[in-house]
């Protein structure tokens, strides 16, 4: 799948904080955040220095619309998705208004990230939302993401999904 979208992807600095609080604060963040935005924003902040996530926004035209990170299990202590395949990137994703939910922003967002990753030779892609969460999901899957477990997380119940760097397929076996 390639992506065809004008997307483009930012580090967030400490300058979006309150954006990211007033997106946190909204109904259909709070749901799957919480409500306490101020707690989840420092969280954010927190892990601007963490070099096993990676906070962005994702902006198309140069107007902000969604906060998304990438982390790495393997650089996170005791982290549940370490079973996955060495060089494994996690993603996050959280359209920020509500005014541009079914959209198809998430898939295109998810399509360039993808793209943009698999050129950096990361071989396997994982996202994880709750089962109750099917718009999340249904966009999980128009990005070519597959459902391949169910777990229990400190943050609830999450569907395992993947999404693999088609150059890392293995050979034909003759």
């Amino acid at each position: 799948m390639i992506a065809m979208s004008n997307i483009e992807f930012r580090a967030v600095t400490k300058k979006d904080l309150p954006l990211l609080k007033r997106w946190i604060a909204q109904p259909h963040w709070q749901v799957w955040w919480g409500d306490d935005a101020e707690r989840e924003a420092a969280e954010i902040a927190a892990s601007l220095d963490n070099e096993a996530v990676e906070p962005m926004i994702a902006e198309r035209g140069g107007k902000p619309i969604a906060y998304v990170q990438t982390y790495d299990p393997h650089l996170e202590d005791d982290h549940p998705y370490q079973d996955q395949p060495f060089g494994t990137i996690g993603i996050d994703l959280s359209i920020g208004e509500p005014s541009d939910l079914h959209k198809g922003l998430g898939t295109q967002i998810l399509l360039t990230l993808a793209d943009l990753l698999f050129e950096e030779g990361v071989p396997r892609l994982i996202i994880d939302p709750h089962p109750n969460n099917p718009a999340a999901i249904r966009c999980y899957e128009k990005a070519g993401f597959v459902a391949f477990d169910t777990r229990e997380t400190i943050y609830g119940r999450a569907i395992m999904m993947a999404r693999d760097n088609p150059e890392f397929a293995g050979p034909d076996e003759d």
